[in-house]
């Protein structure tokens, strides 16, 4: 999930060519429709984009944006129209609340379907009418064992002083905040101010003892080359580093608990396509399209037709699919409502100390 900012639009050949992955008719004049579509940075694999235009005559202006927040104040003002875009569970749920996204018509997503229901009726669209779950996974810590020996199990291993200058922290305010929190004992959605200053206190500490680099999705990149041994790290990006170099890497959730997160598809309010985005997402719920991206992005896939394609040895991965145990304390992020200006006015403070 979630990378550098960048910007790419994808404009593939027109023709009706047959793609192998479903069997849509093309609608008429569809060559003439453009779709924009607004998604995580190395979130998709795109030759799927151009199977989708190849089979559709639909063009896909496809953009990416590196946080929700940045996503949510594009798609806030205005400026910018989206037919489809991708946020997560929290962001879900204040979009809703704000009535900046619009239902989905179910009719013309029948892949709607292959989704397992235990990933419906999820806390920030309870009723289903809004979202599609794209991917969903965990926030965890991820270590070369071939460094480090000691049992890693717990949040604490991050202020450990014995691994000053080695660890990565996220550069995602919900993200570290709640990890603090969560390692305190508390809720990774508080909205008790004096839990949130003791988080955030812990946080600075860490800054100061430590000397943490904040990191975004680059931390694969980084770890692949050496630069630290530890790093805080989303699972899909785990996995795919497991998978590179299973002697090497190993991926954690502490057993404090942890963020179970969820990314969904949702149609703005303002959507100028909302039919050709409708069809775009039925042609991403297509099983095999979907284990396509699976295979490229390496969360969980939401998706049981998918998952019914998936190797045992990918079912099998903790990473991607962690059982229950491991789950037990983990939390949806929620939308925190007032409290979010806080949570802000915390996460200037904390990453402006030096």
């Amino acid at each position: 999930m979630k990378t550098i900012k960048k910007i790419i639009s994808i404009s593939a050949a027109l023709g009706i060519i047959v793609s192998m992955f479903t069997g849509c008719s093309i609608a008429p004049n569809s060559s003439k429709k453009t779709i924009s579509v607004f998604n995580w940075g190395e979130y998709i694999d795109e030759s799927i984009i151009k199977d989708f235009t190849k089979q559709t005559g639909i063009k896909v202006n496809y953009q990416t944006f590196s946080t929700n927040e940045e996503m949510y104040q594009k798609v806030k003002s205005g400026t910018n129209k989206y037919d489809l875009i991708c946020p997560s569970d929290y962001m879900v749920d204040r979009m809703i609340k704000e009535d900046l996204v619009q239902p989905i018509d179910f009719k013309n997503v029948p892949n709607y379907s292959n989704i397992d229901n235990k990933y419906k009726n999820l806390s920030f669209d309870p009723k289903n009418k809004y979202s599609v779950p794209y991917m969903w996974g965990t926030i965890g810590i991820i270590y070369d064992k071939t460094q480090i020996k000691d049992k890693i199990d717990s949040w604490d291993v991050l202020w450990d002083t014995k691994y000053k200058d080695k660890i990565f922290m996220s550069d995602d305010m919900r993200n570290s905040i709640g990890i603090s929190l969560k390692r305190l004992g508390y809720s990774m959605n508080s909205t008790n101010t004096e839990q949130i200053s003791k988080a955030a206190t812990e946080l600075t500490k860490q800054k100061e003892s430590m000397n943490p680099v904040y990191i975004g999705d680059e931390i694969k990149d980084s770890l692949r080359n050496g630069e630290k041994p530890m790093g805080v790290i989303y699972s899909g990006d785990a996995a795919v580093l497991m998978k590179e170099k299973p002697e090497k890497f190993e991926y954690v959730i502490p057993k404090e608990g942890t963020n179970l997160w969820f990314d969904s598809w949702v149609i703005p309010k303002n959507a100028s396509n909302k039919t050709s985005a409708e069809k775009f997402l039925n042609f991403l719920l297509n099983a095999k399209v979907n284990k396509k991206n699976v295979d490229f992005i390496g969360y969980g896939t939401p998706n049981k037709a998918t998952y019914n394609l998936l190797q045992d040895s990918e079912k099998n991965n903790k990473a991607s699919y962690p059982d229950d145990a491991s789950l037990k304390n983990a939390e949806i992020f929620k939308d925190l409502g007032d409290t979010r200006k806080l949570y802000n006015d915390t996460w200037v403070k904390i990453t402006a100390k030096k």
